[in-house]
C-alpha cells in the first residue's frame, strides 16, 4: 500500500516550512526510521524520518527549496516494493557519476550529472545534515575525503576543505564542472567599464535567517532598548577552574567552561530583581517564576538561542552538559522548536570569537540580554596597588519600558559580586 508522506506539525503558530533538501530520490527503497528529508521552518531544522520500508516517491511541487504548509503530502511511500524496485531508478545516478562531455550533449545527460553526488551522500547514514548538505551542494564524494570527527566520521570541516566532486575525476572534466556550479546561484552582471568590480550573487534567504531578521527588526522596533555595562574580574573562577578541571572532567565527561558560572550567576540575580525575568504583553508584565535561560548558538544557518530549562533546578555540571547538548544539536542542525521556545532570558558570548565589547540585541519578547567578552589582561587598581588581572567586560541590553536604569545596573552588580566570589555562588548565598 502507499502511504503519504505529509509536513509534520513543528511547534505552535507555524503554518508553512521549506523543504531544505532530501537525503532521499524518487525510486530509492528506504527503511524505517532513515531520514527522508531536512524542514527549515521559522525556528529551527527538522528531519522527516520513514515510518515503514519502501520505495519513496516525491510528488511534484516538492522539490528541495520549495514552500509547503504543515500538513501538506509531499512525497508517498510504497511498502508493498522491495528493495529491487528502488534499482532501475538508481541507474541514471551511475550514469550520471561519469564526468560529462563537451557542452554539445543533450539537456538530460546534463541534469543527470549533478544527480550522483547527493545519491552517494543519501546512502551514507553517518553523515550529520550540515555535512550531508554540503556534501550534496558540492557533489563531493565523502569516501575521498578524511574523518577528524569521532569513529572517523565527517566533521563540517572536513568537507568545507575538501575539492569539490571525486578525486578521481580528469582535470579537463574538473574543469568543465566548475562553470556549472557558479551557475546555480542568480548572478547579475555588473555593468562593465575602466574598475571591473565582478559578478553578484543573488541567494535567496532561509526561512530561518528571514525570521531571525524578523526578530531583531521587532524587538528594535518596538522595545525600548538601552545597554548597561560593567567589567569583572575573573582570576578566582579561573582559579577554581585551573584547580578542579581534571576532576570535573572525569567525573562528568566535560570541560568546566564560564558559561556555567554565569547561568548560575543569572539565575540568582533574576531572582534579586524579577522584572528583569518578565516582559511585556499588551498593557500587562508578565512575570515568569521558572528561569529558562537561552545560551546563543551559532550556526551555520544564523544565531540561535535554545534555553536551558529550569536553570535553577541544575547543578553546575548539568547546566554545562545542557550547554554542551544544545551546542551540539545546533552544529548537527538538530535544535527543535521546543529547545528555542520558552525562554525568559538570554546570554550571548561573543568573547570566543574575540570581541571586547558589544551591545547585544534583546531576544524579543524576553526584556533583557546579557553579553560576555573576550578574557583580557588589563592593570587594575588593588588595594592601592597595580596589578594584571585577567578581566572580562559584560554588558546588559535591556527594555527601558519595564526594566529600570537602577534595577539594570544593579543587576549586572550582582551579576560580578557572584562571579568574582564563586564559594558563595555556588553556595547560593
Amino acid at each position: 500500500m502507499k502511504q503519504e508522506i505529509k509536513v509534520p506539525a513543528v511547534g505552535e503558530s507555524i503554518t508553512e516550512a521549506t523543504i531544505g533538501s532530501w537525503t532521499k530520490k524518487s525510486g530509492d527503497f528506504v527503511k524505517r526510521n532513515e531520514v527522508l528529508m531536512l524542514l527549515e521552518t521559522d525556528k529551527a531544522s527538522v528531519e522527516v524520518v520513514a515510518e515503514n520500508d519502501g520505495v519513496l516517491t516525491i510528488l511534484p511541487g516538492s522539490e528541495a527549496g520549495a514552500t509547503v504548509l504543515i500538513g501538506a503530502t509531499v512525497a508517498t511511500l510504497d511498502t508493498d516494493a522491495k528493495a529491487s524496485a528502488g534499482a532501475p531508478a538508481a541507474a541514471p545516478a551511475d550514469k550520471g557519476s561519469v564526468p560529462p562531455p563537451p557542452p554539445a550533449q543533450p539537456a538530460a545527460q546534463t541534469s543527470a550529472s549533478p544527480s550522483a553526488a547527493p545519491a552517494a551522500a543519501g546512502s551514507n547514514p553517518n553523515l550529520s545534515p550540515a555535512v550531508q548538505r554540503i556534501v550534496t551542494e558540492n557533489q563531493i564524494d565523502p569516501s575521498q575525503v578524511a574523518g577528524t570527527g569521532k569513529d572517523g566520521r565527517l566533521t563540517k570541516g572536513d568537507v568545507l576543505g575538501a575539492t569539490p566532486g571525486s578525486a578521481s575525476k580528469p582535470a579537463a572534466a574538473a574543469a568543465s564542472a566548475a562553470p556549472a556550479k557558479a551557475a546555480a546561484p542568480t548572478v547579475v552582471p555588473v555593468a562593465t567599464g575602466p574598475s571591473k568590480q565582478g559578478d553578484k550573487k543573488l541567494v535567496p534567504m532561509t526561512t530561518i535567517r528571514k525570521r531571525i531578521s524578523e526578530k531583531l527588526k521587532e524587538a528594535q522596533n518596538t522595545a525600548a532598548l538601552l545597554t548597561t555595562f560593567n567589567e569583572i574580574d575573573m582570576t578566582k573562577v579561573m582559579e577554581l577552574r585551573a584547580k578542579y578541571k581534571d576532576k570535573f572532567k572525569e567525573k562528568y565527561g566535560i570541560n568546566l567552561g564560564f558559561n556555567g558560572f554565569f547561568v548560575k550567576a543569572s539565575v540568582e540575580a533574576l531572582k534579586a530583581f524579577p522584572a528583569v525575568n518578565a516582559w511585556i504583553t499588551g498593557t500587562d508584565v508578565e512575570y515568569h517564576n521558572y528561569y529558562n535561560i537561552g545560551i546563543a548558538v551559532s550556526t551555520e544557518k544564523g544565531l540561535m538561542v535554545p534555553n536551558v530549562k529550569d536553570a535553577d533546578t541544575l547543578s553546575l555540571a548539568g547546566i554545562e552538559l545542557a550547554i554542551r547538548d544544545l551546542a551540539a544539536k545546533g552544529r548537527d542542525g538538530k535544535i527543535s522548536p521546543n529547545d528555542l521556545g520558552g525562554g525568559t532570558f538570554s546570554i550571548t558570548n561573543g568573547g570566543v570569537f574575540g570581541s571586547l565589547l558589544s551591545t547585544p540585541i534583546v531576544n524579543f519578547p524576553q526584556s533583557a540580554i546579557m553579553g560576555l567578552h573576550k578574557i583580557q589582561d588589563r592593570p587594575m587598581a588593588i588595594d592601592g596597588k597595580v596589578e594584571i588581572r585577567p578581566m572580562m567586560y559584560v554588558a546588559l541590553t535591556y527594555d527601558h519600558r519595564i526594566i529600570d536604569g537602577k534595577e539594570a545596573v544593579s543587576f549586572l552588580v550582582k551579576i560580578k559580586e557572584l562571579v568574582e566570589d564563586p564559594e558563595r555562588l555556588l553556595l547560593e548565598v
